[in-house]
């Protein structure tokens, strides 16, 4: 501890016997006949305890300790007063003096202030301790749950990129079993079955490979000032041949009142990509009696909005049940056939831009998945 003393009175007697007093105690003594003297030694010599008179010529004893507080808020400050000046030294108390004795001053109850003084300093000084210790401790417990918490993402996506990959490895097997019996017999239809299953298990291999890579794109966007309408567009042309293919009407309705927003047109045409697909499948799923499957890729300007895309189908839908659990890790509504993290990457893409998804679905009427995204994302 810090056992350095400053003594601030303008009798140079008091001084002297005080010094000497201190000494004996085992402190080291910087002695000062004024306040403002006593201020530019304080600033030098940072002494832990201050003992000052509380009447002096020019800058008494309170103003020395309002300064020495500004300086340093944990200096303990001891006031020395006569008796005649009780209510200077209640006062002192209100601006943070440590305690005050009155002249003529004994050794006793010198050393009961400062004393007192050592035990606020060791006090305070405990206490920052803990507080940087439990600060140290939040730091290292925060860290180790952000860690577990990675951890367990990254055993969940292991789970369910592996449970994608036995389903692929099994429909391969049956696949070359039916092909090999086929080679074995001389059987044309079970050469052609086999083909077929392997070639429809190396698609979903491919797109596999590609929801992975979009997911990991998807943790970086790179936005800029562009048309919202484009993306939407682009993917009308791009999927209105898959739509008709299977049997569904692709419709478009853009807004015209849009105007140039910040985002990033790639990874939102991802988003629409992702939307529209899921919707077409949506509407194959239904019964052939059921009127015919339609998608619409709707652009909206909302109030305090940049751009809402709405994608709505009225194909199969989904319960309550299912409309929860859509957005969590690889979660899938087309069993064996999905992996979920055509959704899951959406949902990041989104978040980045700081916008919103929501769904809307009704069990065997249709599904609307609504995309709201800021008109300046705060990257």
């Amino acid at each position: 501890m810090n056992r350095t003393v400053m003594l601030v009175d303008d009798e140079a007697g008091i001084r002297i016997v005080l010094g000497i007093a201190l000494s004996d105690m085992g402190y080291i003594v910087h002695p000062a006949e004024t306040g403002e003297q006593a201020l530019e030694l304080f600033r030098s010599t940072h002494p832990a305890i201050v003992l000052t008179d509380i009447k002096m010529p020019g800058m008494g004893g309170i103003e020395l300790l309002q300064a020495v507080k500004r300086e340093n808020p944990d200096v303990e400050v001891i006031m020395m007063t006569g008796h005649g000046d009780m209510d200077l030294a209640v006062r002192s108390l209100k601006y943070d003096a440590t305690d005050f004795v009155t002249k003529p001053i004994s050794d006793e109850a010198l050393e009961v202030a400062l004393k007192r003084a050592r035990d606020r300093i060791a006090i305070r000084k405990q206490i920052r301790d803990y507080t940087e210790n439990l600060e140290l401790l939040v730091r290292e417990k925060t860290q180790k749950l952000i860690e577990a918490e990675r951890l367990a993402a990254v055993g969940e996506a292991i789970a369910g990129i592996s449970h994608s990959i036995k389903n692929i490895a099994g429909g391969l097997k049956g696949g070359a079993f039916v092909l090999e019996k086929g080679i074995e017999l001389h059987n044309d239809q079970y050469l052609y079955q086999g083909w077929t299953m392997i070639k429809g298990n190396v698609e979903k291999i491919a797109n596999l490979s590609m929801d992975l890579l979009n997911y990991g794109k998807s943790s970086e966007i790179h936005c800029r000032i562009c048309d919202p309408n484009q993306p939407a567009r682009e993917i009308i042309d791009l999927m209105t041949p898959l739509a008709e293919a299977s049997g569904v009407r692709l419709e478009a309705v853009f807004s015209t009142a849009l105007q140039s927003i910040c985002l990033d047109p790639d990874a939102i045409h991802q988003c629409l990509n992702n939307l529209v697909a899921n919707a077409i499948d949506a509407c194959t799923e239904k019964s052939p009696s059921d009127s015919p499957g339609t998608v619409t890729l709707r652009t909206l300007k909302t109030a305090g909005l940049g751009v809402e895309y709405q994608v709505e189908d009225n194909g199969c839908g989904m319960d309550e049940d299912t409309c929860r659990k859509l957005f969590q890790s690889f979660f899938s509504t087309k069993g064996s056939k999905g992996t979920g993290i055509g959704l899951m990457t959406t949902k990041k893409i989104i978040e980045k831009h700081h916008g919103d998804i929501l769904v809307k679905s009704t069990l065997g009427k249709g599904t609307i998945f609504i995309m709201r995204m800021p008109e300046s994302p705060r990257l």
